[in-house]
């Protein structure tokens, strides 16, 4: 028997699945029946493909390629009339799939210490900006990959792309689980994600949720309390007496109330309803606050934040502001340095398990009166650990052979960026024996542009003895030749096969790592909340409206 591993729609395991005796239709009626949804309006994707089963006999799970601990993803469509085109729909799948596969990666890539493909590093920070490390590596992939998964379905969110968002929240929620319970504990972003996907039900208007909308609201409810403490107490002292939580609570109250409502629960509703709509007269802005604010400089939505968060305190918005702008201007140069600082991590290389040189512990080498490159040969050859680099470094057997590897490693190096030149002057229409010789005659590229342009064209026996010399092994520049100076560290470091570019998806990649460029930590709370006004106002007349009914009911 196997065990699936369900995520989307329904986040769970199936166990006890004979893949050799059950089709695609019996998987679909479970993961249908676990999702309380219509087992025609399930989709189950499987290695980035719908899969199907229009084959006559049915093919078994096992036919299809799925195996034991195989993940699928499974999705809800809308009904035949309504929905997408099948062109469509499998677009929409596929496009999950990729947010979900570029995700793992990317949280693969950044959460265990390895050093990152591209020139930035994907980290974990509280609110204050401070680098956290939650509980073991894998909690830490897995909290790393719940949040960009949460930034993405709240960007869907915001384009009012609700079902896509919901399946992203799924998946992000699914990750999320992964975790170890005692650190899931110390952060809220798990409950704001419930509230998410329980606003997502109520804004697609499908009364189906709404029992998995109470169980959501209930989690969420006892998650914030537990992150927040009780009235929001901890909260406000970590962030110096402000009031960043009401628009979050405005929206968790006003789903409560939705949710009590249908389900006939009317005192619950009003109760609920009536304390949204008094944040919510909490929340509103004066202009006078507003253009007095303004007139020191800050844009419109900055200005407007500001004040919410600080209960429309005018001195509070300011001095909160100021806070804010000294923090992106600490985080650009704290950017930049870490950008640099992988650069130069690129340039030493990885270790066998495919880490980073430490730069503190490179420092610590260097301090003592080592040379910089040859004490990160020594840690990338010894796992980071700096006693054996020591001990390798004043090995005069051990630091001649250290040398020996930079030396090879710095003839790789300019061989590469020459083949790269070489190349490009080929793809120019110049035939490859004299571009070969051009090049040995040295000189900057633009120098054997000129030189070529100025040759006629000549029999290429000479240049072709030229072309076997620069193919031997210690082919190339002498290695006491340095560096060009545009030499691109990135190519440099893809040769030490970190990972093969062609297996990432770059574009969705980019893609998510925007998403969260553009987060900050308080984006979770800066919620616009006119639909939620709007909705208040609705349903406190359902409620008074309903509750006029029964109170008019004759008895028999």
């Amino acid at each position: 028997m196997a065990k699936l591993k369900i995520g989307g729609t329904w986040a769970g395991v199936v166990e006890e699945v004979d893949l050799h005796a059950w089709t695609l239709a019996m998987l679909r009626d479970r993961v249908a029946e676990r999702s309380n949804s219509p087992s025609h309006c399930i989709n189950l994707i499987c290695a980035g493909k719908i899969l199907r089963d229009d084959a006559v006999p049915p093919q078994t799970l096992s036919q299809l390629g799925i195996k034991n601990n195989a993940k699928i993803l499974a999705t809800r469509a809308s009904s035949p009339q309504q929905g997408l085109s099948l062109v469509a729909q499998e677009e929409r799948c596929s496009r999950l799939a990729r947010i979900r596969a570029a995700a793992t990666a990317m949280a693969e890539r950044h959460a265990d210490g390895a050093l990152p493909v591209e020139d930035f590093n994907i980290e974990v920070e509280d609110q204050s900006g401070q680098k956290v490390r939650l509980g073991s590596e894998t909690d830490q992939r897995a909290v790393m990959m719940g949040l960009m998964l949460h930034a993405k379905g709240k960007k869907l969110i915001k384009q009012g792309n609700y079902k896509d968002a919901l399946e992203v929240l799924s998946m992000g929620e699914e990750s999320f689980s992964l975790c170890d319970s005692k650190v899931i504990e110390l952060i809220d972003n798990v409950p704001i994600l419930q509230i998410d996907m329980v606003w997502c039900y109520f804004m697609i208007r499908d009364i189906r949720w709404l029992a998995d909308a109470g169980k959501r609201l209930e989690i969420a409810r006892i998650g914030i309390e537990r992150a927040h403490g009780k009235d929001s107490l901890r909260l406000r002292l970590l962030q110096g007496g402000r009031f960043p939580e009401l628009a979050l609570h405005l929206r968790l109250e006003l789903l409560e109330g939705v949710v009590a409502y249908h389900t006939g629960q009317l005192e619950k509703s009003r109760k609920a309803l009536a304390s949204a709509r008094a944040k919510f007269v909490q929340l509103q802005v004066s202009d006078e606050a507003l253009s007095f604010v303004m007139s020191m400089g800050f844009v419109e939505r900055d200005a407007k934040r500001a004040l919410r968060m600080n209960n429309q305190d005018v001195g509070g918005a300011i001095d909160f502001l100021a806070e804010e702008k000294a923090k992106k201007l600490q985080k650009r140069e704290e950017d930049i340095r870490r950008r640099n600082e992988i650069k130069e991590q690129k340039r030493y290389g990885i270790t066998p398990l495919k880490k980073a040189v430490d730069l503190e512990r490179l420092k610590e080498l260097v301090s003592i009166g080592f040379d910089k490159e040859l004490a990160a040969e020594a840690l990338r050859q010894n796992e980071n650990d700096t006693q054996k680099a020591l001990d390798d470094l004043t090995n005069p057997e051990t630091n001649s052979a250290l040398q020996v590897t930079i030396e090879s490693r710095k003839r790789k190096r300019q061989k590469q960026v020459k083949d790269s030149e070489i190349e490009k002057v080929v793809q120019m229409g110049f035939e490859r024996a004299r571009v070969v010789a051009a090049f040995e005659a040295g000189g900057s590229v633009e120098q054997v542009l000129q030189r070529l342009t100025a040759q006629p064209e000549i029999e290429p026996t000479s240049a072709t003895i030229n072309t076997h010399s620069t193919a031997a092994p210690h082919g190339g520049a002498s290695s006491s030749t340095p560096l060009p100076n545009n030499v691109n560290f990135d190519d440099l470091y893809a040769m030490n096969e970190v990972e093969d570019s062609k297996t990432r998806d770059k574009e969705m990649e980019d893609e998510l790592s925007a998403d969260i460029a553009k987060a900050d930590a308080l984006a979770d709370y800066d919620i616009e909340v006119n639909v939620e006004g709007e909705a208040i106002i609705e349903y406190l007349a359902l409620v008074e409206s309903a509750g006029s009914c029964r109170e008019t009911t004759p008895s028999q």
